[in-house]
């Protein structure tokens, strides 16, 4: 019995030194998710008010700290290395968790808690809102949320929701408005409805392909050439074409463009899970569709509830991940 003790309370022992060495790394851990972020040293330096050997000493005590490197650098810059990606996985919100526990001591709130209604575009739904809102949810977990999906703009106090997601320009109106990000619009379509089409080398060539209509869409499609003006300038183009399927939402225009209906003008973001495993094709790199901005509308006038606030915080880094 006795040595079963002392084996007991050396484990203990072990385990309290882990968790101080853990403790301590915890500014090599935001050093090292904040210059994964910005893609650079310096960059990284500028957003946490340190110098840049400082922000280079934390990452390479971190790298010494794991016994792997985290950080590939070359000539184009640096890139992440599989265990790079898998640490960044778990520290990418221990900022923002950082500056949340701060607010909250400081705001003296209570934990939140009861419903939060919420109104959002279908095309929203999957990527950005709904890993947004278990992460929420696994913070706060007395919250009760209600999700009303629609690509039509809703009222927020006539439908008693607390915050809607918007894309687009906003219109005039008391409610407050927070941006969450921007996504241009990629002209796509299937690799077999392009097999039977012929290649798409130049704008005539978009003409003579069958188009499917997102819900916006009328009689032409806006582009943009990014090379089109010596001063560097997007040449702005209204393209006519003929529309050959529509739907109301977008998630069923980009069935429709997966199962070989035709081309079509999308917002980045949608388009990502396609065009990485093949299922969909990018066309004219050159030419993109506008940027659309995209808000999260509440109608608290004074100060916002702790949940509104973390909200914004994580559907703005899901959108930064749904547009890389």
């Amino acid at each position: 019995m006795p040595n079963q003790q002392k084996s007991h309370n050396n484990q203990h022992k072990d385990t309290l030194l882990n968790n101080m060495n853990n403790i301590k790394m915890l500014p090599a851990l935001l050093a090292f998710a904040e210059v994964a972020k910005q893609q650079s040293f310096t960059r990284a330096a500028e957003q946490l008010g340190m110098s840049k050997s400082a922000v280079s000493q934390q990452v390479k005590r971190l790298e010494e700290q794991i016994g792997q490197q985290l950080l590939s650098r070359h000539t184009r810059g640096m890139s992440l290395t599989a265990t790079g990606q898998t640490l960044l996985a778990r520290c990418e919100l221990l900022q923002d968790q950082v500056n949340l526990a701060f607010e909250a001591i400081d705001s003296s709130k209570a934990t939140p808690s009861g419903p939060f209604a919420i109104t959002l575009p279908h095309a929203c739904e999957h990527d950005i809102v709904m890993p947004a809102l278990k992460q929420l949810c696994v913070e706060f977990p007395q919250l009760e949320p209600t999700l009303l999906v629609s690509d039509e703009p809703q009222d927020l106090i006539a439908n008693k929701l607390d915050v809607a997601i918007f894309a687009g320009d906003l219109p005039d109106s008391h409610y407050r408005a927070l941006p969450i990000g921007t996504a241009r619009e990629i002209l796509c379509a299937s690799p077999s409805y392009l097999q039977r089409h012929g290649p798409v080398k130049s704008i005539a060539d978009l003409q003579h392909l069958r188009w499917v209509a997102a819900p916006w869409q009328k009689s032409s499609l806006t582009l943009f050439e990014s090379c089109g003006s010596p001063q560097g300038r997007a040449e702005k183009i209204e393209l006519p074409v003929t529309f050959a399927a529509h739907s109301n939402t977008l998630p069923s225009a980009l069935a429709l463009v997966r199962f070989d209906m035709g081309a079509a003008l999308l917002p980045e973001f949608v388009l990502q899970e396609g065009l990485a495993t093949g299922e969909l094709q990018a066309l004219l790199p050159s030419h993109t569709g506008r940027q659309w901005p995209f808000y999260m509308v509440h109608r608290f006038q004074g100060d916002k509830p702790l949940q509104v606030t973390r909200f914004h915080q994580l559907l703005s880094h899901y959108f930064a991940k749904a547009s890389v």
